[in-house]
């Protein structure tokens, strides 16, 4: 049973209506039914405090046995938590199970991703999206590191699908440089490389100095399966463009490093887990990712965005499409600075909930020290 199932038990249990809990609380009642619509959770200081307002103990609230001693330890880089030392609830997936999925092969761009952000937990390879998102979901995996855009190539197609339909959280992001080397096996040299091997975008991003260089792009499904196939092939005369780290996991010379054509090549990584993790409310610098969908009224995008603005809060990002399970139907997905404990945040969620038919928050987490805003 979810947290806000178990609070809507409650709150009837106790005579109270959805306004009556949020009077007690402080909050909106928009709020509350966001928590009994499974659309957000509270904090677990909101936690103990609806648990004061309700009567019940707090444990049972959380779905966890025994009380249980509280400590704050850290999972990762600018990712801090509170733990739960004992009880049947995984509080820190990192921790518990130390296992990081990416989609790809050993070598990709996210498996250096992972290593970067998450050194001491063990890189899991998946053939899909849907399989990293389903290794962490099952408990395969505890983490999963999933890129959502490239400043290059923009959006990075399918993640915005598969997000709203997940049951994972985000619980924190992680900016990668992309360096892409020319890699080719023992014999190869510059001169004598006739065709590069790689992902169509990584190819795109190195256009020109292919062209310079007199080599044929060759375009395969990802850039460390170019380079496992390389290596398998052996011909000096065909290169792969991946990553420094595919190039030391498939015994591959460099022949020539940083050979996109523009610097600054960065992929975003968001990094899922199926345990809610969200930054204290007073922590600096916290983003809290939405998708909704708007009611089909004159300006209800304007309107929905509206509170947004006059609550003084910065949106840092705004996309739509169009949603596969809804053809016809956009869905909008937007990043904003603050957390939804933040009063102008609150505030402003209940003006975007009274035009929307849908609204999903994400995740809430602490924004990464690559960011700039």
């Amino acid at each position: 049973m979810t947290v806000g199932r178990r609070i809507r038990d409650a709150r009837k249990a106790a005579g109270l209506t959805q306004a009556d809990l949020a009077l007690r609380l402080g909050k909106t009642q928009a709020t509350i039914a966001r928590w009994e619509r499974g659309q957000s959770e509270p904090t677990r200081a909101l936690v103990a405090a609806v648990a004061k307002a309700l009567g019940i103990g707090v444990q049972w609230l959380e779905g966890g046995g025994a009380p249980q001693s509280e400590s704050t330890i850290s999972i990762g880089p600018s990712y801090p938590v509170i733990a739960k030392g004992t009880g049947a609830m995984i509080i820190n997936p990192a921790r518990d199970n130390p296992v990081i999925a990416f989609q790809g092969v050993p070598g990709a761009y996210s498996n250096l991703a992972c290593q970067e952000a998450y050194p001491s937990l063990k890189p899991l390879p998946c053939p899909s999206f849907e399989d990293a998102f389903a290794a962490v979901e099952a408990g395969t995996a505890g983490l999963a590191m999933i890129p959502i855009e490239n400043s290059l190539g923009g959006r990075v197609a399918d993640i915005h699908h598969l997000l709203p339909e997940s049951s994972l959280y985000i619980i924190g992001e992680h900016f990668q440089p992309v360096h892409h080397q020319l890699l080719a096996p023992a014999g190869g040299t510059l001169e004598g490389i006739k065709e590069a091997r790689s992902h169509p975008q990584a190819l795109a991003q190195c256009r020109a100095t292919l062209r310079e260089l007199g080599i044929k792009p060759v375009a395969r499904a990802d850039t460390a399966g170019a380079a496992q196939e390389v290596a398998e092939l052996g011909d000096p005369t065909i290169a792969a463009i991946g990553s420094s780290l595919a190039g030391e996991t498939y015994k591959l010379e460099t022949l020539r490093s940083r050979i996109e054509d523009k610097i600054g090549n960065v992929t975003r990584f968001v990094v899922m887990s199926r345990v809610r993790i969200e930054p204290d409310p007073a922590t600096p610098r916290v983003l809290t990712s939405i998708v909704f969908t708007v009611r089909s009224v004159p300006a209800s995008l304007y309107k929905s965005l509206g509170g947004f603005a006059t609550n003084g809060i910065n949106m840092v990002r705004l996309e739509s499409y169009i949603s596969v399970a809804e053809p016809g139907i956009a869905r909008f997905y937007i990043e904003i600075e603050g957390h939804p404990a933040h009063k102008n945040v609150d505030r402003a969620l209940d003006e975007l909930q009274y035009f929307t038919t849908k609204l999903k928050i994400l995740g809430v987490y602490t924004a990464s020290p690559q960011r700039t805003f």
